[in-house]
C-alpha cells in the first residue's frame, strides 16, 4: 500500500511539473530550433514506374535530388541527368528532362512480369536497378459505413475489397490522397493469411474526412523485397522524428561507379488500380 501511495504522488509531482513546463514554453515567442547532426548529402532516385489499370502506361516520370537538413526550407533538384529504362528485349525508354529533377517519358511500354533495368548518369556517378513489373488485382468495391472511434466517437470509415490470386504469393502498397491529408498515407498489405481470398483493407481518419471529401486510393502490386523495403520505411517514418533509425535503409539502386557512394530510393515497377471515392 506504501509503494502504491508513493506511486501516485510521484505521479502528480510529474504531471504538476510537466505543466509548468508546458505553460513556461507557451508564455515564450521565440522558435526553438535543436542543433541536429547533418549527414552526407546523399542523392534521391523517386523511381516509381507505375501502371494505372485503362490506361497505356506511356508517361511516366522519374525524379533526381538530394537530401538536405532537417530544418531546410526546400529539396535540391538535380539536373542534367542522363536517364533511361532498358527491358529484357533491349528496348531502350529514354526520360528528358522536362523541369529541374523531373524526367518524362512518353513512350514506355509496360509488360505484366517483365524485368526491366534503371540506368542513371548524374553527378559524375554511375546507378543501375533492376526490377519486375508486378500485376495487382483490380478493387472490386469501396463501402462506406460509422464505426465508433476508440473514444466512442463515431467516424467516418472506407472499406475497399479485392480478390487476392490464389497461385502466387502477394504484395500489395495502397496510399490515400485527399485535400485533408497533408501527405499521402500508405499502407501495406500481404496475402500471408489470405491466399486466394478476397481481401479488404480499411481506411479512415477520425478528425478531418467529412461528407464531401474526395478520397482517392491507389493501390499497387509490388515485388517481396521493394514491400520488405517500404515496411522499413513506414516504421521508421512512424517513430520519433529526431531518433536516429537502426541503420541506413537502402534500396535496391546500386552505384557502378562508386559502391559506397549509394543513392536513396528504390526502383519499382507496378500495376495499380485507382478509384477516386466521394465521401458521403
Amino acid at each position: 500500500m506504501n509503494k502504491l501511495k508513493k506511486y501516485t504522488v510521484m505521479n502528480r509531482a510529474l504531471a504538476l511539473i510537466t505543466l509548468l513546463f508546458v505553460f513556461s514554453f507557451a508564455s515564450c515567442e521565440d522558435v526553438v530550433n535543436l542543433d541536429l547532426p547533418t549527414g552526407e548529402t546523399k542523392l534521391v532516385i523517386d523511381a516509381e514506374i507505375i501502371w494505372k489499370k485503362g490506361t497505356d502506361g506511356k508517361e511516366q516520370t522519374i525524379k533526381i535530388s538530394k537530401t538536405a537538413p532537417y530544418y531546410s526550407g526546400s529539396t535540391p533538384k538535380v539536373s542534367g541527368a542522363q536517364v533511361r529504362i532498358e527491358n529484357s528485349n533491349g528496348d531502350i525508354f529514354t526520360f528528358n528532362e522536362t523541369e529541374a529533377g523531373v524526367y518524362k517519358c512518353t513512350n514506355f511500354v509496360p509488360v505484366i512480369d517483365a524485368d526491366y533495368k534503371l540506368f542513371v548518369d548524374a553527378e559524375g556517378q554511375s546507378f543501375t536497378a533492376t526490377e519486375k513489373l508486378t500485376s495487382v488485382s483490380p478493387i472490386n468495391k469501396v463501402e462506406q459505413k460509422i464505426v465508433p472511434d476508440f473514444d466512442g466517437k463515431d467516424i467516418i470509415e472506407l472499406t475497399f475489397y479485392y480478390n487476392d490470386p490464389a497461385d502466387q504469393t502477394n504484395f500489395y502498397v495502397t496510399d490515400y490522397q485527399s485535400s485533408f491529408l497533408i501527405y499521402p498515407e500508405y499502407e501495406i498489405t500481404n496475402d500471408e493469411f489470405y491466399n486466394g481470398n478476397e481481401i479488404s483493407t480499411r481506411f479512415s481518419d477520425e478528425d478531418k474526412m467529412k461528407p464531401g471529401n474526395t478520397v482517392t486510393i491507389t493501390h499497387r502490386g509490388v515485388s517481396k523485397n521493394f514491400f520488405n523495403y517500404w515496411k522499413l520505411i513506414l516504421e521508421a517514418s512512424n517513430s520519433n522524428p529526431f531518433s536516429v533509425p537502426p541503420g541506413t535503409i537502402r534500396g535496391n539502386i546500386v552505384n557502378s561507379t562508386d559502391a559506397n557512394n549509394f543513392a536513396f530510393g528504390y526502383f519499382r515497377l507496378c500495376e495499380a488500380d485507382q478509384v477516386p471515392y466521394l465521401v458521403q
